[in-house]
C-alpha cells in the first residue's frame, strides 16, 4: 500500500502489511478504538485523503508546481527531502488540530468544501426515504447535531450496555462477544471476518486474527522508554475516566481500569510483533473449526459463532496466530468477571465515543488525539462528520464525484502510464543477473496478468439495505457497522468478486491486492492540488504518480510478502530456493539501511517491518525512471523553471511525500506503522539510485551518498 504517513493505522493502519481487503481489516484490528469503523475514517482523515481535481472547475496556475516548495538554501546533496519541500514546511506549520500536515491535506481541504455543500443541499432536498440523497441528508443532520448527542448521552448504546450488565460468567462473556461482532469493536480478539483464502484465491474463507487491545500495538505494553511509560499511565487514567462517564464512581473505575490494563497486557504477551505479522506463511494456519474450539479455545465454540453470523456450512477456518487464541482462553478463565464486563463496557463506549456526547468525545480525543498523537485541539466537527460519512458510505459519495472530477482523458493518461510501468518492469526482470530463467518466466507471467483498476469501479456497491435515519449519529454509525459486517459475511460461499474495490475513488491512496494480483489506483491519488492534470509536465507526473504510486504498487507484487503469491493470487512458493535466498540477501541490505535511520533520538525505523514498503518505494522510483526515459520530455532534455527533466522527476516524487509530523505522532508510527516516515521514503530509495547521483551531482562524502558496497540492488 502506498500510504502517505500522515495517517493514523489506523488510528491503522495504514499500519500495514500487504494491502488487500483482508489486510485492511487486519490493519484496523491492531489499532485503538474505534476498531474497524473508526480506523477507516481515521485513515481517511489523515492518510487516506481524497480529491478529484482535473475537471473544469480548477484554474491552472502560471507558477511552476515547485515554486512554493523548494528551499534553495539547502543543498540537495545533503538533505534532498528538505531541499524539495523545506520552503513549504516553513510557511505551513502543522495546525493545532492536526498531528501531521502535507500534500494530501491540501487536496483534502478543497474537497471538504465540496462535500459539505453536497451534504447541506441534501438536508434541504426533502428527498424520498431510502434514496442516496435522503441518506446523506440524514447522516449530516444527525452528525452535526451535537446538542442532540449531548441530550441522548449513552442512550444509543443502552441495549448493549444492558446486555453487558446481565453477564454472569465466561459463557455470558463469550455470547456478548459474538453479539457485538457486527458492531466491529474487536472485543477480545481481532475479529471474525470473511476474506479470500490465501492459498486458494477463488474461495472465501473465515479468518481469525489477534487483537483486543486498546493501545495501538503490543509493544506499547512492554517498551520501557519514558515516553511509552507515560502513555501507559495516561491510558489507565483514560479508561477510568470513560468508565466514570459511564456511571461508575471514581474508586471503582480506577480499580476496573487497572484490571483492564492487566488483562490487555496478558493478551499483548502472546500477540505477534509488527514485523512477524508480515510473514504470510506463519500467519496462515488452516484448522478444522472443531479443532480450533477443542485445542485452542474450549470456551468459544467457533461453529456456533459461525452459525450465529449466518455461516452454517463450514469445515475449517484460517487462524492467524494460534498461540494468541490459546492465551485468550487462559486469560478469560483467570480474569475476574467484573473486569471482563468493564473491559467490554469500555471498548464499546470508546469505539463509538466520537458519535456520543461532547464529554465522552473530548475524553476520547484527550488520550488518542493529544496524549498519543500530539494534536492540540479537536478538528472542526463538520470535517469529522464528513470523515465518518466516508467510512459509512463512501461509495455513495464517490459516485457523485467521479463524473465531475475525473474526466476520460485523465483516466486514459494513467491507464497508459500503468502499461508503461508494466513494460519497464518486464524489461528489468529480463535483465536481472541474479534471478534464474525459470523464476523469470513465472515472474513475467504474473506481471502480465496483474489487473489494473484506475480511477473508479465499473460496478458500484449497492447501499440500498443501509439504514440511515434521523434518530442519532451513533445509531447511524452502528447501522453502518452492521451493514458492513453483513456485507462481508454475505460473500461466504459465493464466487470471489474480483471487480470489487476496497477504497473509494476519492481516497488519496492506492493498494496492491495479492489475492487478486491487482493494483487499485483511486482517482484522487493522482491529484496535485491546485493544478490541472493535463497541464503538468511528464517529469513531475512520472515522479509523483508513476513512481510513488503505480510503480510502488506494482512492485508490491514482488516484495518480501507479495512475491509469495502467484499469478492467480495463491500463496504458493514459485521461486527457486536459490533465487529466494538471493532475494533475501539483497533485501537484508535494505533492512540494515533503514535500521540505521534514527528519526527521533533513540528511536529507529524498523527495517524488517517496513521492508515491503521500502522495496516498493525503491522499485517504484526505478520503474518510473525507465518509463520516463521513453517520453519526449526526457529525450528533449529542456529545462523548466531551471530544472532538468530528471531533476524534476525526483522533485515530483518528493512532492508526493511533502508531509510533516508532530514528534508524538512520529514516535507512534515508528512503533505501529509498516511505512517509514515520509522523509526517509525519499532519502532512502534515492540514495540507492545512480540516476539521482547524476542528476544532482552527488559525490562521495555528501550525506546523500552511499558507497556501492552498501547500496541496495534488487530490481
Amino acid at each position: 500500500m502506498r500510504g502517505d504517513n500522515s495517517f493514523l493505522e489506523a488510528n491503522g493502519m495504514e499500519i500495514n502489511f500487504e494491502w488487500h481487503a483482508k489486510s485492511f481489516y487486519l490493519a484496523c484490528l491492531n489499532f485503538p478504538p474505534m476498531k474497524s469503523m473508526k480506523i477507516i475514517f481515521s485513515v481517511i482523515v489523515v492518510a487516506l485523503l481524497f480529491a478529484f481535481y482535473g475537471g473544469p472547475k480548477i484554474k491552472a496556475s502560471a507558477k511552476d508546481v515547485f515554486a512554493d516548495n523548494v528551499d534553495s538554501t539547502i543543498n540537495p546533496t545533503k538533505d534532498f527531502f528538505l531541499f524539495a519541500n523545506g520552503k513549504w514546511f516553513k510557511n505551513n506549520p502543522i495546525p493545532g488540530s492536526e498531528t501531521s500536515w502535507g500534500i494530501g491535506d491540501l487536496v483534502q481541504e478543497e474537497i471538504y468544501k465540496n462535500l459539505r455543500k453536497i451534504n447541506e443541499d441534501a438536508v434541504l432536498a426533502n428527498a424520498p426515504v431510502g434514496t442516496d440523497t435522503k441518506k446523506i441528508g440524514n447522516f449530516w443532520g444527525t452528525g452535526m447535531d451535537s446538542l442532540k448527542a449531548d441530550k441522548l448521552g449513552l442512550d444509543p448504546l443502552e441495549n448493549e450496555l444492558k446486555k453487558i450488565g446481565l453477564v454472569k460468567d465466561v459463557k455470558g462473556v463469550v455470547q456478548t462477544m459474538i453479539d457485538f461482532d457486527p458492531l466491529e469493536i474487536g472485543l477480545f480478539y481481532g475479529g471474525f471476518y470473511v476474506g479470500q483464502d490465501a492459498k486458494n484465491s477463488e474461495i472465501m474463507a473465515v479468518n481469525l486474527w489477534q487483537g483486543g487491545l486498546g493501545l495501538p500495538d503490543r509493544d506499547y505494553y512492554f517498551n520501557t522508554d519514558d515516553e511509552t511509560k507515560k502513555i501507559r499511565e495516561a491510558y489507565v487514567k483514560h479508561v477510568a475516566k470513560i468508565l466514570e462517564l459511564a456511571g461508575n464512581d471514581a474508586t471503582l473505575a480506577m480499580k476496573m481500569s487497572d484490571g483492564i490494563m492487566n488483562f490487555e497486557t496478558e493478551l499483548a504477551k502472546n500477540s505477534r510483533k509488527l514485523e512477524d505479522l508480515r510473514d504470510p506463511y506463519s500467519n496462515y494456519n488452516k484448522m478444522s473449526i472443531d479443532d480450533v474450539t477443542k485445542t485452542l479455545t474450549p470456551s468459544i465454540n467457533w461453529r456456533n459463532v459461525c452459525v450465529a453470523h449466518g455461516v452454517s456450512k463450514i469445515d475449517s477456518v484460517i487462524v492467524g496466530q494460534p498461540e494468541f487464541f490459546s492465551s485468550l482462553e487462559k486469560t478469560l478463565q483467570l480474569t475476574d468477571i467484573e473486569v471482563l464486563k468493564a473491559y467490554m463496557r469500555f471498548h464499546l463506549i470508546s469505539n463509538y465515543a466520537t458519535f456520543l456526547s461532547v464529554s465522552i468525545d473530548n475524553e476520547n480525543f484527550n488520550f488518542y488525539g493529544k496524549a498519543l498523537s500530539g494534536a492540540e485541539s479537536q478538528r472542526p466537527r463538520w470535517k469529522r462528520v464528513l470523515d465518518s460519512e466516508e467510512s459509512a458510505m463512501g461509495m455513495v459519495l464517490g459516485k457523485l464525484f467521479v463524473k465531475e472530477y475525473f474526466p476520460a482523458n485523465t483516466k486514459k493518461r494513467y491507464n497508459d502510464m500503468v502499461e508503461a510501468i508494466r513494460t519497464a518492469y518486464g524489461e528489468r526482470i529480463k535483465k536481472l543477473d541474479w534471478m534464474s530463467e525459470s523464476t523469470k518466466v513465472k515472474a513475467l507471467d504474473k506481471l502480465s496478468k496483474m489487473t489494473k483498476k484506475v480511477g473508479y469501479p465499473d460496478k458500484w456497491k449497492d447501499y440500498s439495505k443501509l439504514v440511515v435515519g434521523a434518530n442519532s449519529y451513533c445509531e447511524n454509525m452502528m447501522n453502518a457497522a452492521r451493514w458492513s459486517f453483513n456485507d462481508m459475511i454475505s460473500k461466504y460461499g459465493k464466487p470471489v468478486d474480483r471487480t470489487e474495490w476496497d477504497m473509494t475513488p476519492q481516497t488519496y491512496n492506492a493498494y496492491y491486492n495479492p489475492s487478486n494480483n491487482e493494483i487499485v489506483l483511486p482517482a484522487a491519488i493522482f491529484t496535485i492540488p491546485g493544478s490541472v492534470d493535463s497541464l503538468i509536465d511528464d517529469a513531475v507526473v512520472y515522479g509523483y504518480g508513476a513512481a510513488s504510486t503505480i510503480g510502488h504498487e506494482m512492485t508490491h507484487g514482488f516484495d518480501d510478502e507479495g512475491r509469495n503469491y502467484d499469478a492467480k493470487g495463491n500463496l504458493v512458493s514459485w521461486w527457486t530456493s536459490e533465487d529466494s535466498a538471493k532475494f533475501q540477501v539483497r533485501s537484508a541490505v535494505m533492512i540494515r539501511q533503514f535500521n540505521g535511520y534514527e528519526p527521533l533520538p533513540g528511536k529507529h525505523i524498523n527495517g524488517a517491518a517496513s521492508l515491503g514498503e521500502n522495496i516498493a518505494d525503491y522499485g517504484g522510483v526505478l520503474l518510473g525512471i525507465d518509463a520516463f526515459k521513453k517520453t519526449e520530455q526526457f529525450k528533449k532534455g529542456e529545462k523548466i523553471a531551471g530544472y532538468t527533466p530528471m531533476q524534476r522527476y525526483f522533485m515530483g516524487y518528493a512532492l508526493g511525500w511533502m508531509i510533516q509530523q508532530r514528534d508524538q505522532e512520529l514516535a507512534r508510527r515508528l512503533m505501529t506503522d509498516v511505512h517509514a516516515p515520509a522523509k526517509w521514503r525519499v532519502l532512502g530509495p534515492f540514495s540507492n539510485i545512480p540516476e539521482f547521483y547524476n542528476a544532482f551531482n552527488v559525490k562521495a562524502g555528501d550525506p546523500m551518498w552511499r558507497a556501492d558496497s552498501v547500496r541496495v540492488s534488487i530490481w
